[in-house]
């Protein structure tokens, strides 16, 4: 039986006064030692697994009944499912409130991420009406803005620029005075965009319904916001020609920053003074009143409305349908979705709003903006940007916090920046799976001790109060073990518990090769004596003897032992026959005792291993080969191994892999290490469990 009891304790709430509070009342657990067979026994696992089958499962998906299709409609068109129940009295302000807001942020940033796209500025304003329409009807976030936004915008122009470049479009002339028919390049640009959109609108839908959304698990945080703050800065880069009114070279593919960068540089002596003028007073100008709207936004009703007097701009969802109607690709914005939020919106009716907004602009107000500043445009990209390169300081931040992820974030975001968008979330996508590799490759490997009184085991390295157990040793890695690891953990299990296995094996067989050759000369020279009549009893070759006291093989010379380890001593018949038998007995009894203290490594009194695998979660072929190995290889020298805390899945990807056989059974896995370690030391005749002294101020006592 075995009885492990814990701390309890009591007082009032906090860290000091819990840990009294546990430790005050002890408590008791008696049971049996449980191994796997005793475990599946008590639990009564079940022998076959209660989810349907696939063919069930397809039937099901077939059948065709009334609530089945009220939910698949509903399912399409969400919008019928909360419209009916809309509250006027509970929504109906917050959703106007709201939606006027946005629909106010929608207009600048509109035409200015419209520009961004390499397009016409006002076919941003199109793109945040029309598929913010669609989104109402087949949408089901009451808090995202979905229409244009920097990244996407950035990702349209090049595409846009690098099908339709300026040099398609030159009006023939001498080399000085060829100028570019700007009507048909952004008829084309238009084309392109709108021919863009629908694919990737058409490529989102298609993964919607094959359920692809979970890639996004890939996408880490750090990742995201690297890859966004490289965006940010390609973004203001390619906005900084219209700030100083000069023109520049189009770039494409690795490096093409850096190359724009430098010819930008050296067109600055080019720089048009009145565009860099109206450039920064507009720049001061957004920053000096967004930062007004953040500091009174809880006093404040609606947003000071600055970007209505600079330009309109609109937001846009649903890339497929809105193509159709000359709009580029769009996506949610994480400014405009707080200030929906922020503002009360409570349902897709604030976006409704938004989109009205946007219609009534491009209808009566439109033609105010038509000579609006490229230069103000690229100010209000600026400092709508202003919360990416805040991302910044994520830097110093995970340095202190995780310097894995700051190096993701690193690279991330000098991939984006030497790669371009495409080519650096690809790249950055690939380093942040290594990383996850890298560190399941090369996990934390511990040995175990005891904390003193408990059935609780802990890394000896880090806990100084944790004993170990004689004879036993207790490896676990902080990983699942796989076809990455695998050879590394056999590795580390050797250099933990101090045994090379390869190493001992190879002495194992030189040894017993060599006893061979010994038993066939003592064969030979047997039959010789027998033949002329005579028997010596007493060789001069070396042989092995067993001491037993404790059972142990060693070697020792014949002529000074007293013991042969199970040679006979004389023989009760001279004839061949009865002397190979005797070799062979011989040979098999040594065979089978030659121990790890046999063959030169007495002081290390290991006699069973322990393998936690309670951080598994799954385990391969190449894992279980391994696990056999170990089980094996280290079986020939005499130590036992248990696994111990395998996961009900692991169990069965082990009973799937022929893990099992007469010589490895379930009864070497065993629920816990506790419920192991009392089986071992039961094992080996212990009739009680180590005792220590307890390191906490509690009653402590376990034992077999």
């Amino acid at each position: 039986m075995t009885a492990e009891d814990r701390q309890t304790g009591g007082g009032m709430f906090n860290p000091a006064s819990e840990g009294m509070r546990r430790r005050g009342a002890g408590y008791i657990v008696e049971r049996d030692v449980l191994d796997e067979h005793s475990l599946e026994e008590l639990a009564r696992k079940r022998l076959h697994s209660h989810k349907p089958h696939l063919a069930d499962r397809l039937k099901d998906s077939l059948r065709c009944s009334v609530p089945r299709l009220k939910r698949s409609v509903l399912g399409c068109l969400p919008v019928l499912s909360w419209l009916p129940r809309y509250s006027i009295r509970d929504c109906a302000l917050g959703d106007l409130v709201s939606g006027i807001s946005v629909g106010i942020m929608h207009l600048p940033q509109g035409m200015a991420y419209g520009l961004l796209a390499s397009l016409p500025p006002v076919f941003g304003l199109y793109t945040s009406f029309y598929p913010v329409l669609v989104y109402f009807l087949f949408g089901t976030s009451r808090h995202i803005s979905i229409g244009t936004f920097a990244v996407i915008s950035l990702m349209v122009g090049s595409v846009v620029e690098r099908l339709a470049p300026d040099s398609n479009f030159l009006i023939n002339g001498t080399n000085i005075t060829q100028t570019i028919d700007i009507a048909a390049r952004d008829a084309s640009r238009v084309e392109v965009a709108a021919a863009t959109t629908v694919l990737a609108g058409i490529f989102q839908v298609l993964l919607g319904i094959v359920r692809f959304g979970f890639v996004v698990t890939y996408l880490s945080e750090p990742l995201v916001r690297g890859y966004t703050t490289g965006a940010a800065t390609h973004v203001v880069l390619s906005q900084l020609k219209y700030m100083f009114g000069v023109t520049t070279d189009r770039f494409t593919g690795p490096l093409s920053l850096v190359y724009t960068l430098i010819d930008l540089i050296q067109r600055l002596p080019q720089t048009n003074v009145s565009t860099l003028v109206v450039s920064l007073v507009a720049l001061v100008a957004l920053i000096v009143v967004k930062e007004l709207n953040s500091a009174y936004s809880q006093k404040l009703p609606l947003p000071i409305p600055i970007e209505l007097i600079v330009e309109l701009v609109a937001l846009g969802l649903s890339n497929a349908v809105g193509g159709f109607f000359q709009c580029y690709c769009v996506t949610s914005s994480m400014s405009r979705s707080l200030i929906q939020e922020s503002t009360g919106g409570k349902t897709q009716v604030a976006g409704a709003i938004s989109a009205v907004i946007v219609l009534i602009t491009v209808l009566k107000l439109g033609p105010l903006f038509e000579e609006l500043p490229k230069a103000v445009l690229a100010a209000i990209v600026f400092v709508n940007l202003k919360g990416m390169f805040k991302q910044y300081m994520d830097i110093p931040a995970l340095w202190k916090r995780n310097r894995i992820d700051l190096l993701v974030w690193l690279v991330t975001l000098f991939a984006t920046l030497l790669l371009n968008l495409d080519m650096g979330l690809v790249a950055s996508i690939a380093f942040a799976l290594l990383t996850v590799i890298f560190r399941t490759q090369l996990p934390t490997y511990s040995i175990l001790g005891q904390v003193p009184g408990t059935g609780i085991y802990l890394d000896m390295e880090t806990y100084e109060k944790v004993r170990n157990v004689p004879g036993i040793t207790i490896f676990r890695s902080s990983t699942t073990v796989y076809f990455a690891n695998a050879e590394l953990y056999l590795e580390a299990l050797q250099e933990k518990t101090g045994i090379d296995i390869r190493k001992l094996l190879t002495q194992k067989k030189k040894m017993l090769a060599k006893q061979k050759r010994l038993e066939k000369s003592e064969k030979k020279r047997a039959k010789k004596e027998a033949k002329n009549g005579v028997l010596k009893v007493e060789s001069s070759e070396m042989i092995f003897s067993v001491e037993k006291a404790t059972g142990r093989w060693y070697e020792r010379n014949g002529n000074s032992g007293k013991e042969n380890g199970g040679i006979p001593d004389t023989a009760s018949a001279l004839d061949g026959d009865t002397t190979a038998t005797q070799a062979s007995s011989c040979e098999d009894t040594l065979s089978r005792d030659l121990s790890l203290w046999s063959i030169g490594k007495g002081t290390i009194e290991i006699h069973s291993i322990i393998l936690d695998l309670s951080t598994a979660s799954f385990i391969d072929t190449v894992a279980i080969k391994t696990l056999r190995n170990i089980f094996l290889d280290f079986g020939e020298i005499d130590v036992d191994v248990y696994l111990a805390g395998c996961q009900a899945c692991v169990v069965e990807q082990l009973e799937r892999g022929e893990f099992f056989s007469h010589t490895i059974t379930k009864g070497h896995l065993f629920a816990t290490v506790h419920d192991a370690v009392l089986y071992c030391l039961s094992k080996q005749g212990a009739s009680t469990a180590p005792s220590y002294d307890c390191a906490l101020d509690m009653t402590c006592s376990t034992h077999l």
